[in-house]
C-alpha cells in the first residue's frame, strides 16, 4: 500500500454529489461508490472526516426566493444534511467502515452532538466521522462548515469533491467549454477572481489558517485515493499557489 501524503483529511460532499445523475434525491449506487473510495483511503491509514451538504433534498436559497423566512429555510437545510449523513453512515458501515455521525444541531436520537475532542478521538481510532447540521447557524453554508471543521480537527487538507467537474476553471466548464483550468492557485487569487469554488467565508478561513484545498471530480477513477497520495489531480489551492 503506497504511503499517503495527507494523514488526516476532511472530505466535503455536496448534496449534488450524492444525487448522482439525478437533480434531487439520493442515488444509492453513487453512495456505494463513494463509500468504497473512502474505505480504500481508510485502509491506507488516513483519518477521514466528512461534511455533507443538503442541496439534493432542500435548497434554502430557493425557498427564500419563494418568500420563506431565511432562518427557517436554513434550519430545514440543516435537517437535510442530517438525512444525507445517516444514509451515508449506513452505507459506509455496510462496507465495513466504522462510522460516527455528529450533528451541530441537537438531534440526539440519531446522531451524537458535535464535540471536537470526541470527533478527534474517533478519528484516532480509525473511525470515519460525518459532520451534519452545518455549523448549526443560519446564513452559514456547508462549505463554511467544512472549512471550520477541517481547521478544528487539524486536517492536513480539505478535499472538495465535485460532480463531473475536475477542478477550478476561469468559468463554469459545463456552461462555457472554452474555460481554462487552473492546476494550482492561491486562496487569495480565488477570492480576487471571484471563482465559484466555495463561499468567501470558507475561503477566508482556509486562507487565514493556510489550509490547502484540493478541488477534484469525485466520479473520476481512484480520485480520492490519488488526492490523498498527493498525485496531481484537480486543482490545488494553497497559500503559495
Amino acid at each position: 500500500m503506497p504511503e499517503a501524503k495527507y494523514k488526516r483529511v476532511l472530505l466535503k460532499l455536496s448534496g449534488g454529489a450524492l444525487s448522482g445523475e439525478h437533480r434531487y434525491g439520493i442515488d444509492i449506487p453513487t453512495l456505494i461508490r463513494i463509500a468504497r473510495q473512502i474505505k480504500l483511503v481508510i485502509e491506507m491509514g488516513v483519518g477521514v472526516a466528512i461534511v455533507v451538504g443538503g442541496g439534493n433534498i432542500w435548497r434554502g436559497s430557493e425557498a427564500e426566493a419563494g418568500g420563506m423566512d431565511r432562518v427557517t429555510a436554513d434550519h430545514a437545510g440543516m435537517l437535510a444534511t442530517v438525512i444525507n449523513a445517516l444514509v451515508l453512515q449506513d452505507i459506509l458501515e455496510r462496507e465495513g467502515v466504522t462510522t460516527r455521525t455528529q450533528s451541530a444541531i441537537g438531534i440526539n436520537q440519531v446522531a451524537e452532538p458535535y464535540i471536537r475532542r470526541r470527533a478527534i478521538r474517533h478519528l484516532e481510532k480509525g473511525r470515519v466521522v460525518i459532520f451534519a447540521g452545518g455549523t448549526g447557524n443560519p446564513y452559514m453554508t456547508a462549505d463554511t462548515a467544512a472549512a471550520l471543521r477541517a481547521i478544528e480537527i487539524d486536517a492536513d487538507v480539505l478535499l472538495m469533491a465535485k460532480n463531473n467537474v475536475d477542478g477550478i476553471y476561469t468559468a463554469d466548464p459545463l456552461k462555457e467549454p472554452g474555460a481554462e483550468k487552473f492546476d494550482r492557485i492561491t486562496h487569495l487569487e480565488v477570492i480576487n477572481k471571484r471563482l465559484e469554488v466555495m463561499d468567501a467565508t470558507a475561503l477566508s478561513l482556509c486562507l487565514d489558517h493556510k489550509l490547502p484545498i484540493i478541488v477534484f471530480d469525485l466520479q473520476a477513477d481512484r480520485s480520492m485515493e490519488r488526492a490523498v497520495l498527493g498525485e496531481p489531480i484537480g486543482t490545488l489551492v494553497s497559500s503559495k499557489g
